[in-house]
C-alpha cells in the first residue's frame, strides 16, 4: 500500500492532487502547528491579463502561536466566500467558469467553523468532480497511533507507514533535503518523491504562471485535461 499525506490545504495547486491520486491512502496532518503566510487558508489566482496574483482568502479568529490546524477557527462573520466568487469574476470567459463557479457554490454551502474541515471537504468534492479515489484518515481521529518513538521530522510519516502497513510512502520533492531513504529502507518501505511537471495550459494571460491554485487549472481545462495534467510528473 502506497502512503502520503500533507496538511489540509485550501484549494491546494494541482501536484497536492498528483500526490492524492498516486497514493493508495492519504493521511491529513491536521495536528501541527498553523503556519502564518502557509496555504491552510488562502491560495493564488489570476488578477489580471497580465499575469499579475491575486489571494483568495478565509478570514481567522484570533488563535495562539501553537495553535494547531484543527483547532484554527473561520471567520464567518466576514463575507468571505462572496468575496472570493468576485474575485473569479476575471475568469468569466474561462471555458469552464460555470462549472467550476456551480462547484464552488455546492462547496462553499458546507456549513463549518473549522478550517481544517472546510479544507478536508473542499479537496473532497473535488476529486470527486474529477473522478479521483479520495482514501484519507484525519491524524487526530486516528486512534492509538503511538508518538513516542517519533524523534526526527521524517520519522512521523515513517511510523504511519508502520501502523497502516504501507510499503511506500510517496512524499512531495521538498522532503529530500531531511528525508532519509536509508531508515525508511531498514524498514523494509520505499520512499520515493513525486515531481508534478507544471504543464502549460492556454488562459486569458500571455504570461503563463505555474502553480496556481486547482480553481485556475480547472477554469481552464476539462476533467480530461486536468487528469492528463495531474497524471503528469516524475517518480523517484
Amino acid at each position: 500500500m502506497k502512503l502520503g499525506g500533507m496538511q489540509p490545504y485550501f484549494f491546494p495547486y494541482i501536484g497536492y492532487f498528483s500526490l492524492i491520486k498516486h497514493t493508495d491512502l492519504w493521511v491529513i496532518a491536521d495536528n501541527v502547528q498553523f503556519i502564518s503566510k502557509g496555504w491552510i487558508n488562502r491560495n493564488r489566482i489570476l488578477k489580471t491579463k497580465i499575469g499579475e496574483i491575486d489571494y483568495i482568502n478565509v478570514p481567522l479568529k484570533k488563535f495562539s502561536h501553537r495553535t494547531p490546524i484543527k483547532n484554527v477557527l473561520i471567520d464567518n462573520e466576514k463575507n468571505w466566500k462572496t468575496k472570493i466568487l468576485r474575485q473569479l469574476m476575471i475568469y468569466s470567459k474561462a471555458p469552464y467558469y460555470k462549472e467550476v463557479i456551480a462547484l464552488l457554490n455546492e462547496i462553499f454551502d458546507f456549513e463549518t467553523s473549522s478550517i481544517s474541515e472546510f479544507n478536508i471537504h473542499s479537496i473532497k468534492s473535488i476529486c470527486e468532480y474529477l473522478g479521483i479515489e479520495f482514501n484519507y484518515v484525519v491524524f487526530s481521529n486516528i486512534e492509538n497511533f503511538d508518538c513516542d518513538n517519533v524523534k526526527e521530522a521524517d520519522e512521523w510519516a515513517l511510523e504511519m507507514c508502520k501502523f497502516f502497513n504501507a510499503t511506500e510512502y510517496v512524499n512531495p520533492p521538498g522532503g529530500k533535503t531531511f528525508y532519509s531513504r536509508d531508515k525508511y529502507l531498514k524498514n523494509n518501505i520505499k520512499l520515493t518523491f513525486l515531481t508534478p511537471i507544471l504543464k502549460e495550459y492556454e488562459t486569458f494571460s500571455p504570461s503563463f504562471v505555474p502553480g496556481l491554485s486547482i480553481i485556475d487549472v480547472m477554469l481552464w481545462n476539462s476533467k480530461e485535461e486536468v487528469l492528463n495534467i495531474i497524471d503528469n510528473y516524475t517518480l523517484d
